[in-house]
């Protein structure tokens, strides 16, 4: 006779309900019922900035509830789909009902991990730094493969990215690159990144094939709708400078000095974009990046955070690393703060870095519960 799943289904409930408390769905169906309205307001590409802002956060809260209701609508079918197993003793579907459960749960367990993300910038976009570090065009050549790990991510979560600048090295690899992460909760994800990544593998640049080890710091801050109005930059605090952007090599890929990069004096806080087609957009995405960082510095400063400060590269080195990739002479994966490990190096240079940031964001909870009791 097919075996009832019934109790294993209303756990599967109870945690949806609680799901749902969490999220706030309710508060999230008003909202998007008041971006509808907005989005459908003649004069509404008049100011498209302000559009652009009220359709992405359309799309977001639309694809949140999206994610939710999907997972009750399975829920209910696999519940229909249990009490006909039962009453006609079918195996097949029986079994259908077990795997159903296993799907369920998994994402019960992601939608779980996004209830952490509530801190103060958690839902905004985020703009990722990539520095080489120790380790010379090995660390060049990794600081690359970092930031197509990062690419990769985003793009299986549907995010949307914007390359602003690479500074290539002269054999292989990037000395630095920038890059932005649009999308729900990108800053939520990617802040658990932030810190140095060790590379170990032989280096296909040394002619004896030794191992290597390099390192790469990732820097992330958040975007802010209204960094144009919260940080202002005196024009004295600031050195402007533009050159003709290069690719690969030394290569000039245009003919004109459009790059610009700028230097925040005060702070010697430097950032740079060569990916828009003229100087003037260049330099309006430089200012944009720059606020943004010094945004964060700012924040440090409130939270007497200043032995943290991001962007330097001095330290990028042994003792200092997050998470450590072993190529050779095995192969493994491991983030030194949660311990989660894997073997599949290469599907994590791929983009698969969800359990590493669940993981990450699961002790980080962990240890905030242990601070308050």
């Amino acid at each position: 006779m097919a075996t009832s799943h019934a109790d294993a289904l209303t756990a599967a409930r109870d945690r949806v309900a609680q799901l749902e408390s969490d999220l706030d769905i309710a508060v999230k169906r008003d909202r998007h019922g008041e971006l509808q309205e907005r989005a459908a307001e003649p004069g509404l590409w008049d100011d498209p900035e302000h559009a652009r802002q009220v359709t992405t956060q359309l799309s977001r809260v639309e694809a949140e509830l999206a994610r939710y209701d999907a997972l009750v609508d399975r829920l209910e079918d696999l519940e229909v789909l249990d009490e006909l197993a039962v009453e006609e003793d079918d195996a097949a579907s029986a079994a259908e009902v077990v795997a159903g459960l296993e799907v369920v749960r998994a994402e019960l367990d992601r939608l779980e991990v996004a209830t952490m993300l509530g801190g103060e910038y958690d839902r905004e976009d985020a703009i990722v730094s990539i520095h080489a570090g120790e380790g010379g065009v090995d660390a060049m050549d990794w600081a690359q493969m970092l930031q197509k790990m990062y690419l990769r991510w985003a793009e299986r979560r549907g995010y949307e990215t914007d390359v602003y600048d690479r500074s290539y090295g002269e054999e292989a690899g990037l000395k630095s690159t920038s890059f932005e992460v649009r999308g729900p909760d990108a800053y939520g994800w990617l802040t658990v990144e932030h810190g140095v990544h060790r590379l170990v593998r032989i280096s296909p640049f040394d002619s004896q094939a030794r191992r290597q080890t390099s390192f790469a710091l990732v820097d992330v801050v958040p975007v802010l709708p209204e960094l144009d109005n919260e940080v202002e930059i005196p024009d004295e605090e600031i050195r402007v400078d533009v050159y003709r952007s290069s690719g690969p090599g030394g290569q000039s890929v245009n003919t004109t000095d459009s790059a610009v990069r700028i230097t925040h004096l005060p702070t010697g806080t430097v950032v740079s974009c060569q990916n828009e087609k003229s100087q003037h957009q260049n330099k309006a995405v430089a200012l944009r990046v720059l606020k943004a960082k010094l945004a964060e510095l700012e924040r440090q400063k409130r939270a007497e955070e200043l032995d943290e400060l991001r962007g330097g590269v001095q330290n990028v080195g042994f003792g200092s690393q997050i998470r450590s990739y072993v190529l050779a002479p095995y192969q493994m994966a491991k983030d030194l703060r949660s311990e989660y490990e894997t073997g599949n190096v290469h599907d994590v240079l791929d983009g698969d870095l969800d359990p590493f940031m669940e993981a990450e964001l699961r002790r980080r909870v962990r240890e905030a519960s242990e601070r308050e009791t």
